[in-house]
């Protein structure tokens, strides 16, 4: 019976008998899920049996194993007791034994006595016996909590958060709660867990798994209904082919049962009318969990008790994909690159990160980056079948609204996607709602429209699945140079993205290309690789679609847009990196104008007349290098928000007077600039040349300036191309003037490149980043003693004394500045790369001084830290990104353990903190640590301060590091991008079909003596 339901039993009528049970039958106790014990007139007879009790039951004291007893022939109270015949062979057992082991005997037979069990005389004959206890193990076994979540990063964090909202103390009422979150991010894998750990505690249970698209053909809404009741019935009370003839099925069999009900992956509202229409379906205590994409069926339901699965952090992204792509939490040597190229490309999505690491488990370098260039390129089929069910299901209007977000408006402001849109027949507004109810967009608080990587993958996959004549949106090279060259006919078109860097030959557009496309709204040509210069001929008679409302050309082959040009519907006009002398003839209607960015328009030398762009709120004019006038008319836009203007070296004139809207300006390198404009006070982002700073803020409103970040440059910070420097001028600042200190909301100042700065005056205290690069003469800083300080980055200032640079290191947290030592105040100090301290402590600062081996070549290169408990596998990456240096620096940022970090504040261990470089640019030739101590640190310490633990120290105050025992490990360094913080989240993937058998993992064994 047992093998006939997939249950594995271990019997011990194989072992060979001693006086003591062998380790061997120690361990399939211990291994077991459930142990039956049956109890015959003769069972106390053998002291082989009663020491295989005592283990028993000590498995179910200190692990929590099931114990079932079957009462073969002998009375349960005989057996508490000893007595009757069943006593006198325990007695004549013990004859023999010592008092302890009788004792041991005795209470055992009294503990398992009163475990209620199954009595043969209850029974007409041992086969129903059998058959109930079959029944009643099969029940206890899929109510067991599984190990099979074991090892999920961060699968306590989001239990503890489900087990507060699922109130489970509260007996009195029944309560449905959802799930929510995109598809692959791991709803279905969190309710999978809670069944397995709750299970135990309800009378009856159920897990309807992939409940989405359960509609039987020929089947009306009723009868859709009934059928869905029937399957809950037959699955949570365990009898087949039930039948059911009304929808009042449900709560008349479950009202007064408490039952725990997972209805996973639902899709539509009929489900939850049929599986969960009221609490009061279902008895007092019971808990039903909705997982869906849908975050507005759970609200249509009335189910406000919801909980939102977040995606990971890179760290936590990092951590998932190394369990299946190395089967351990570290990355072998040479593949750090490799993992943070999968990471971005699955964007931390759970589902991909883990098809991948599955799909390159086993795999050589030269074959990941194989699989990665195909994967760059198109989705695996396994993660396109999980993330398109979403699209299949939607309404053709949201469809459409879906794939022009996944191929032109990522990231944009859901304003600006409403104008894109202002024309068409989609209701913008409810599109982005449903899109984001069903978890396939999210909308930030500011309006940003967010599509997922993989999503906006499979969004671009699935425009090649529709039928050639009525594709939406062009994306593959081959049809879109045909469609251009022989004036293909395409009604259904809205937009076209092409990218030029495919093609193998030259792209020739002829004059009609777009007259037979009167719907194509959305217009994008643009460049993925710099390295491939494909020729584009444009016909000159070429007119563009009428109603165009996005323009995006890189490198436009022209002098000027053609003459027949119509710009009246435009919202977005981008032409980056261009051959035009002038955008276009006289004036033109530009009101719907809400972007123009003509970055790299090396030969354009005027700007035509745009006072009809009255809704201009963004230009972008960087590297206009032959650029001279600026069109008076643009003072007067009171909705323009940002201008740039970084290197604009011949533009002499810019008038913003009026422009009261203005928040950011950017006007580096504009060197023939007569006079620094006028501008507002509203401005809060400003980044300027070095001999602007006396110019920039008039002294009347210095103290009322609203100005947040100013970056300043100087003369010596890289220019676009060469023949340049003959236009910077030759003075460089020594001073930055003391006005600064009147800027009472500046956050951040950076100065960059200006080698004759000498000092810095007093700055102010709302300053909390401070970023000076290459100010090579800079020795004196002077700080606020009560600013907001964080965060201070002096690479290569070289002449900082050393008196500046301790000053320097006091109130900042992360600090990057010169220096060969280790600072004093970190008491835990050690040569080389790694350093051992005691543990007990939550929060500290971590020190590493940093050695150019040879020069570095890059901008940046990157930091690894990595701490861990000494000799275990739990550890933590820290990872800094700093800029390149010529000589010895100091790198200092903070660390605080988290609360399931419990190895840390522990008293009796030892943490090792270890630094590396991937790219071995540098050396770490020492490193500190410095405990900082608060009122909870002092509270839970128990022999005062680490300042006075100081035996471990060697003479020169360093602590001695073995390098035996801390030997470079590179192969067990992992190495990501930025710095995370280390709270824990559980990501899997929500695909049922793509998981490892989640109960098939655990055996299924019972143990039966």
């Amino acid at each position: 019976q047992f093998s006939c339901n997939g249950i594995s039993m271990f019997d011990d009528q194989g072992i060979e008998r001693s006086h003591n049970i062998v380790p061997s039958l120690t361990k399939a106790i211990r291994e077991s899920r459930i142990s039956i014990v049956i109890l015959s007139k003769n069972y106390a007879s053998s002291g082989w049996c009663l020491d295989e009790l005592v283990e028993i039951l000590k498995c179910k004291e200190d692990i929590g194993q099931i114990v079932m007893t079957i009462f073969y022939g002998v009375e349960p109270s005989d057996v508490r007791k000893q007595r009757g015949d069943f006593g006198k062979v325990f007695r004549e057992t013990c004859r023999r034994k010592t008092e302890e082991e009788r004792q041991r005997w005795s209470q055992a037979l009294k503990d398992v006595g009163n475990i209620a069990g199954e009595h043969l005389l209850n029974w007409d004959n041992e086969a129903t016996m059998i058959e109930k206890i079959v029944r009643d193990v099969l029940d206890k076994l899929n109510a067991t909590p599984s190990r099979d979540f074991n090892g999920m990063v961060g699968l306590e964090a989001h239990l503890e958060k489900m087990q507060s909202l699922l109130h489970l103390d509260d007996e009195d009422e029944a309560m449905i709660v959802g799930i929510s979150g995109p598809a692959g991010i791991g709803k279905t894998t969190i309710a999978r867990a809670l069944h397995s750990r709750l299970s135990s505690s309800f009378q009856l249970t159920c897990f309807m798994e992939n409940i989405r698209g359960s509609y039987n053909s020929g089947l009306d809404e009723y009868g859709l209904k009934l059928h869905l009741q029937e399957k809950l019935l037959s699955k949570i009370l365990n009898q087949n082919g039930m039948s059911v003839n009304h929808l009042r099925a449900i709560p008349e069999r479950l009202c007064d049962q408490k039952v725990l009900i997972i209805l996973d992956d639902v899709d539509d509202l009929q489900q939850l009318e049929a599986l969960a229409n009221e609490t009061c379906w279902f008895g007092p205590g019971s808990r039903i969990i909705v997982t869906t994409e849908d975050q507005e069926l759970l609200e249509q339901h009335g189910i406000d008790n919801t909980y939102r699965v977040e995606f990971p952090t890179n760290e936590e992204a990092r951590k998932i994909f190394r369990r299946y792509a190395f089967r351990r939490n570290l990355a072998p040597f040479g593949f750090e690159k490799l993992v943070e190229r999968v990471i971005e490309l699955c964007d931390n999505l759970p589902l991909g990160l883990r098809v991948m690491g599955s799909h390159l488990l086993g795999k050589k370098e030269a074959g990941w980056e194989s699989v990665l260039h195909r994967l760059e390129n198109s989705l695996d089929r396994k993660i396109d079948a999980v993330l398109t069910v979403g699209y299949d299901n939607l309404h053709k209007d949201d469809q459409c609204l879906f794939l022009l977000i996944a191929f032109f408006f990522n990231y944009q402001d859901d304003g600006h996607l409403k104008a894109m849109l202002a024309d068409s027949r989609i209701d913008v507004g409810h599109g982005l709602e449903t899109l984001a109810n069903k978890s396939l967009i999210q909308i930030s608080t500011e309006g940003e429209v967010v599509m997922h990587k993989l999503l906006q993958q499979a969004g671009r996959e699935a425009v090649q699945r529709q039928e050639p004549g009525k594709r939406q949106v062009l994306k593959d090279a081959d049809e879109i140079c045909d469609t251009l060259e022989n004036d293909s006919k395409r009604r259904s078109v809205m937009g076209i993205s092409f990218d030029i860097s495919t093609p193998i030959d030259d792209v020739n557009i002829s004059a009609g290309a777009f007259k037979n496309m009167p719907n194509l709204r959305f217009l994008s040509i643009y460049k993925t690789r710099r390295d491939i210069n494909v020729r584009v001929n444009v016909h000159e008679d070429m007119d563009f679609p009428p109603r165009l409302r996005l323009l995006r050309w890189e490198v436009y082959p022209g002098k000027c847009l053609p003459r027949t040009f119509m710009p009246e519907y435009l919202v977005d006009l981008d032409l980056e990196d261009n051959e035009l002398e002038k955008l276009w003839e006289g004036t033109q209607l530009l009101t719907n104008l809400k972007k123009l960015k003509l970055t790299g328009s090396y030969n354009l030398k005027e700007l035509p007349d745009l006072s009809n762009a009255t809704n201009l709120e963004k230009l972008d004019l960087t590297n206009c290098t032959s650029l001279v006038e600026f069109p008076s008319s643009i003072g007067n836009h009171q909705k323009l928000v940002c201008l740039l203007l970084d290197f604009c070296p011949n533009l002499q004139v810019v008038p913003l007077s009026n422009m009261a809207s203005l928040d950011s300006l950017r006007m580096w390198g504009c060197w023939q600039l007569r006079k620094f404009p006028d501008i507002s006070t509203n401005v809060t982002e400003l980044t300027i040349s070095d001999r602007m700073l006396e110019e920039v803020l008039p002294e009347s409103i210095r103290p009322c300036s609203r100005l947040k970040d100013l970056t300043i440059h100087g003369s010596a910070w890289g220019f676009p191309e060469e023949g340049f420097s003959d236009i910077t001028g030759t003075a460089d600042i020594e001073r930055i003037p003391e006005w600064i200190k009147h800027l009472h909301v500046l956050k951040e100042l950076r100065i960059y490149c200006c080698p004759k700065l000498v000092s810095l005056p007093e700055l102010p205290r709302s300053l909390w980043l401070l970023d000076v690069l290459e100010c090579e003469s800079l020795e004196t800083i002077y700080l606020p003693f009560d600013s907001e300080f964080r965060y201070l980055f002096l690479p290569n200032c070289l002449k900082l004394g050393r008196e500046a640079r301790r000053a320097i290191t006091q109130p900042s947290f992360w600090a990057y500045l010169p220096g060969r030592e280790i600072p004093e105040e970190f008491n835990h100090r050690a040569i080389g790369n790694s350093l051992i301290i005691p543990s007990g402590f939550s929060r500290c600062r971590i020190c590493a001084v940093v050695t150019p081996i040879q020069e570095i070549m890059e901008d940046f290169f990157i930091l690894v830290c990595r701490i861990s408990i000494n000799g275990s596998s739990i550890e933590k990456h820290i990872v800094e990104d700093l800029r390149k240096i010529r000589s010895e620096h100091l790198s200092i940022f903070p660390y605080e353990f988290l609360d399931e970090d419990g190895w840390a504040l522990e008293h009796d261990k030892e943490i090792l903190f270890e630094f590396s470089n991937p790219s071995q640019d540098v050396s770490i030739t020492e490193c500190g640590v410095q405990i900082l101590m608060d009122e909870t640190d002092k509270s839970r310490s128990s022999y005062g301060s680490y300042e006075d633990k100081d035996e471990n120290l060697s003479d020169g105050g360093y602590e001695s590091c073995s390098e035996q025992v801390f030997e470079d490990d590179d192969e067990n360094l992992s190495h990501g991008r930025s710095y995370e913080s280390c709270s824990e989240q559980m990501y899997e993937d929500d695909d049922e079909n793509l998981s490892h058998g989640s109960y098939e993992l655990d055996a299924r064994r019972v143990n039966v003596l």
